[in-house]
Formats: structure tokens, C-alpha cells, sequence
């Protein structure tokens, strides 16, 4: 099979090669996927570089998530699954072959059906994305009627928690970081868009919660926006963290005032959450999907040859949306 693969850690264009590999076959458990779409996150690019550990296996095939139909099934897989459309997280979680290939092997629970209206670029778009948004917002309970604030709602998990916050019934603000962004932030439905270089964030949204507040903050930088959250923090509400720039980063918190605004603070890392959180998860992404209100951004999108490119675009922060492979 064509395989994009890497046998050492570093830069894009100095490990990534595109090549031949043997084809692989699904074992107990298992399904193999026809990959049609695979989705790049910046799990990815920090597996590649070792900025979250060291290589795991000795040749890699990259990528967590994305697309395809599903064309052969291990012993305890019923045979039905066999030309279903399906969309695929954690390919590469604890083994060694991710999605930038023609096939690829995974648990038969981690290929979840995709409907036929719902194209391979929205299947490849979910994944660690869509699971990392559900796990922060819904945590700690049900949304209807809550008010939720969302950094960074033009990135990719900041556009899947904008998507399901309002299919749940919340009321949604979220931060950007550039004019351009802001409609963007709109499309996905977002009921406020606030550019953080330029406005009084807390300000604005007291101002449009009736100095209430918001009860959910799901937070791309905590570290940058600690202050900014906790002056936006409703009695009682929860800030969920899922993402750091470095690995050794460390916060200090103003005890005293988190303990006052009785606050609670939630970090997300998705490939140790519960495999029962997740089945939730995805029933919430499938209804919301069937409901035809999920429609991700997608940046760029390439053919695998290309990997270098989408990878290097990623890292470079300038891709506004998915960045995508095409596996033909």
C-alpha cells in the first residue's frame, strides 16, 4: 500500500517520506479501513518532532484521524460492517500505523459509522477535534441554557465546540484573534464574537450576560487566559483546558479568588479519557451530524504526496480550519 511514514523524530521535510508498505490485516476486534481522507492535528506534528515523547515504534505512519469505508474485519467483527462508511479517531493511539495510508487497522469501536450525506472530509474533520470539544463542554453536565465562552472558536477544536454547544442549546461566545476571523466564528454559530487583541474581554461578556457571567469556558491557552476566565467565570462554573505550548508549562493560580468564585478547573487530554465518556461523545457528534449543523472549516486540503506541505502549513499556525490529506 502508499504510506506517508517516518523512522525518527525532526522536521517535516527532513523524517517524512512517502512510500510502499506491506498491507495490513485486521486481527480480533478489528476492522481495516480504505482510508479516503486523513486528518492532520497537532498531536500529530508533536508526535513527529517528540515535543510529548519519544518514538514508540521503530517506522511510524502518522495521523490520528480520518475517512474512509471499511473493507475487511477481524474474528468478532460481524461481516455486515464490511463497505461501511466510517470516520476514525485514535488510529495511531498505542500503535504504530496511523491514517496517511491506504489502509489502516483499528479497533472496531474507534470506526464509527459515517452517514452517506456526510462526506469523507466532515468524517476526517472529527476525531480527536470533535471528542476533545464534547469532553469539555459536557463534562460537567448538560448545556441547555447555559452560557459557555470558547477561546480560539476560528481552530478546529474551538469551531467543533461552537457547532455542539449551540446543537445542545447553549448560548455561545468565543474569542478570536484576528477581524477576519470573527465571521467565521458567526458562521459556526456563535451567538458573540470577540477579538482578543483588540477588546475587554470580561467586560464584553458581563455585559452581554447581564454580569452573570458564563457557566462553561473551554480554553485553548489557560496559561495566556487565566485572568481573562476567571474575571468571565460565573459562580461555580468550570474552565476545561485541553491544550499547551510547552510541555513543561506551569501556571501559577490566585487561590483565593478561584476559591470566592467557587471554580473549577477540568484538563482534558483525550487519549486518557474513559472509552464510556467517548461513547457519549460520539452519540452527540452522530445526532448532530444527522441534524446536518456540523460543517467543520477546512483549511487545506492535499494529496498525500504532499504530506510535507500540510504538515509544515499546521505547524506554521496560518491555516485557519482542517488541514487534510487525500488518500488516493
Amino acid at each position: 500500500m502508499k504510506a506517508a511514514y517516518y523512522e525518527r523524530q525532526g522536521e517535516a521535510r527532513d523524517v517524512l517520506k512517502v512510500g510502499v508498505l506491506p498491507e495490513p490485516h485486521p486481527g480480533p476486534g478489528e476492522v481495516r479501513v480504505r482510508v479516503y481522507m486523513s486528518g492532520i492535528n497537532p498531536t500529530d506534528i508533536k508526535a513527529r518532532t517528540g515535543f510529548s515523547a519519544a518514538m514508540d515504534h521503530a517506522l511510524v505512519i502518522p495521523h490520528q484521524d480520518g475517512a474512509g469505508i471499511i473493507d475487511a474485519v477481524g474474528v468478532g467483527v460481524s461481516d455486515t460492517r464490511i463497505g461501511e462508511r466510517v470516520w476514525i479517531f485514535e488510529a495511531r493511539s498505542a500503535r504504530a500505523s496511523g491514517t496517511a495510508a491506504e489502509y489502516v487497522i483499528v479497533p472496531a469501536f474507534n470506526a464509527v459509522h459515517l452517514p452517506d450525506n456526510v462526506s469523507f472530509e466532515t468524517g476526517a474533520s472529527l476525531g480527536i477535534p470533535a471528542l476533545t470539544a464534547h469532553r469539555c463542554l459536557f463534562a460537567d453536565g448538560p448545556l441547555f441554557g447555559r452560557r459557555v465562552l470558547i477561546h480560539g472558536g476560528a481552530g478546529v477544536v474551538g469551531n467543533a465546540a461552537i457547532l455542539l454547544a449551540k446543537q445542545a442549546g447553549a448560548w455561545v461566545a468565543t474569542t478570536v484573534l484576528s477581524e477576519s476571523h470573527l465571521e467565521q466564528a458567526r458562521a459556526a454559530g456563535a451567538d458573540l464574537a470577540i477579538n482578543l487583541k483588540k477588546e475587554n474581554v470580561a467586560a464584553v461578556v458581563k455585559a452581554h450576560t447581564d454580569e452573570m457571567g458564563v457557566d462553561r469556558i473551554v480554553d485553548v491557552n489557560l496559561k495566556a487566559n487565566l485572568e481573562i476566565d476567571l474575571a468571565c467565570l460565573a459562580q461555580g462554573g468550570v474552565i476545561s483546558s485541553y491544550a499547551t505550548g510547552q510541555a513543561k508549562d506551569e501556571i501559577s493560580l490566585p487561590l483565593l479568588k478561584a476559591m470566592m468564585g467557587g471554580c473549577v478547573f477540568r484538563f482534558v487530554y483525550i487519549y486518557n479519557v474513559p472509552q464510556d465518556a467517548k461513547r457519549i461523545a460520539i452519540k452527540a457528534i452522530s445526532d448532530c451530524l444527522l441534524s446536518g449543523s456540523y460543517s467543520p472549516k477546512i483549511a487545506l486540503q492535499l494529496p498525500l504526496d504532499e504530506i510535507v506541505t500540510a504538515h509544515e502549513a499546521l505547524e506554521s499556525g496560518t491555516t485557519v480550519g482542517k488541514v487534510l490529506l487525500r488518500i488516493e
